[in-house]
């Protein structure tokens, strides 16, 4: 197993030292042309149809016996996008970035809420019906049949099992390790064991058991977080304007630059907020259209305006109160104190000893949640590249190694591969989108004029016989 540890440990360190830097000078500019783009192009979509979102999510809850709800697939993608990233991800974005990388966290999910929609919408159209009625969909799958191209869906899908399957899952748990070991000297090598066997328990369940638990927990976990927050904002109201104004004057503080080959252009804030912004609400990575998929609606709109609430309350919300416990605290600029231990030392600062073993109780379920989920979309990728028995149970014990293998190795590690593989996936996601474009606007005008007309928004396929080419399963939106 040692061995093993250190081969992937070398394969690792490799992709950082040559690939990293320039690919993120890359995704960074694509990023946010691209959210730019489908801000403007729908005319604001995440400002208009936000309050038709909230209906979405909250009422659209039926669904067939082996289809999620749009609420489960809504809960599900959550469960990925709330977790270590909004605890850990946040606090080394201020640690390596300061106070101004909150800013581009935010820039880049109000961005990113026009490509959550986008993608998600995408997912919708071009999902495919197993033969137990579940769905499936996501990227590979709307590449594969929108854009003709079997090899860029199988790079994309590849990507992502190497991103969830394998580096985020990696991060969770190496999270996990740290945010117990401080709290209760717990052993790294015996919590990756119990992580093990407890995750593999819930993924030999399948999607539809991660979409329930997901469900049933991540809102509670959420919230318990959200009032936790608003006390310790309560205890200091006084700081918030100080605080807002560091955040806003430091996000333009362009003193310390940033690597890579348009290096000059991003300051280190502007390169911390992106990418830890994208590993928390994962708006345009192509992720969370694999959850999107999997739910039953009326409309593909439906289910993408559901995906644009997720980075929402994601980034504007969790990561945001992650950011406030911090900036509120007195020693946020302490060189020694990154990832979970600053926002461990930061509730102890507000709340007292209490608040390290609270948020170590709090990011177990986090994390663990995010495991679950980050598993949901590699497994329909994988089942999109090879859709056999013995390849998805390898797939699964594969994915148990790499929760052991970020649970006994170092953090700048786990997470320097997870930006590498998360740059490369999104990259792929991100042209595709562009290519796809036209779809998302079809779709938009149609929901729209439906909702304008009084009626709730059904999609019939037999008005866009064009759609029917594009490899659009008609028995699916007749």
């Amino acid at each position: 197993m040692s061995d093993l540890l250190d081969f992937f440990q070398h394969i690792i360190e490799w992709c950082i030292q040559y690939i990293d830097e320039p690919l993120w000078s890359i995704v960074i500019i694509m990023l946010l042309g691209v959210g730019l783009f489908f801000t403007l192009t729908t005319g604001f979509v995440q400002l208009r149809l936000f309050p038709q979102s909230l209906r979405e999510m909250w009422f659209g809850r039926e669904a067939a016996e082996h289809a999620l709800t749009p609420f489960q697939a809504f809960a599900t993608g959550l469960a990925s996008r709330v977790g270590v990233g909004n605890v850990s991800g946040v606090a080394t974005a201020i640690a390596l970035g300061g106070p101004g990388a909150v800013f581009w966290m935010w820039l880049v999910a109000f961005m990113g809420m026009s490509s959550a929609f986008a993608e998600s919408s995408l997912a919708q159209l071009f999902k495919i019906q197993d033969k137990d009625g579940s769905y499936r969909g996501g990227p590979a799958y709307y590449i594969s049949m929108g854009l003709k191209s079997r090899c860029m869906a199988v790079a994309f899908a590849v990507t992502l099992i190497f991103t969830f399957g394998f580096a985020f899952n990696a991060v969770q748990s190496n999270s996990i390790v740290e945010a117990t070991r401080n709290a209760w000297g717990w052993n790294g090598h015996y919590v990756g064991i119990v992580l093990v066997v407890l995750s593999g328990v819930i993924i030999f369940g399948g999607v539809k058991r991660i979409g329930v638990v997901s469900a049933r927990f991540v809102p509670l976990m959420a919230l318990f977080y959200l009032l936790t927050t608003a006390i310790i904002i309560g205890m200091n109201i006084e700081k918030l304007p100080s605080v807002f104004k560091l955040i806003f004057t430091s996000a333009f503080d362009f003193s310390a630059m940033a690597g890579g080959m348009f290096g000059a252009m991003f300051s280190t804030a502007m390169l911390m907020g992106i990418k830890r912004g994208l590993f928390s609400n994962e708006a345009g990575m192509g992720s969370a259209p694999n959850a999107a998929a999997t739910a039953e609606v009326k409309h593909p709109v439906n289910q993408g305006l559901i995906q644009m609430l997720g980075v929402f309350v994601d980034t504007m919300m969790v990561c945001t109160c992650t950011a406030m416990i911090i900036l509120l605290s007195d020693n946020y600029g302490s060189a020694s104190l990154q990832s979970i231990s600053l926002t461990q030392n930061a509730l102890s600062y507000h709340i007292g000893e209490f608040g390290v073993h609270f948020l170590a109780l709090i990011l177990l379920f986090f994390a663990f949640s995010s495991i679950i989920g980050n598993y949901a979309y590699a497994e329909s990728n994988m089942r999109f590249l090879k859709n056999k028995t013995w390849a998805v149970v390898l797939f699964r014990l594969v994915v148990l190694f790499f929760v052991y293998f970020g649970a006994v190795n170092s953090g700048s590690i786990v997470w320097a591969f997870a930006d590498t593989v998360m740059g490369s996936m999104a990259l792929i996601n991100l042209i595709a989108l562009l290519a796809l474009s036209p779809l998302v606007w079809i779709l938009l005008k149609d929901f729209q004029k439906q909702l304008k007309a009084g009626h709730e928004p059904e999609f019939k396929i037999d008005h866009y016989p064009a759609l029917k080419k594009r490899g659009v399963d008609p028995r699916l939106w007749k």
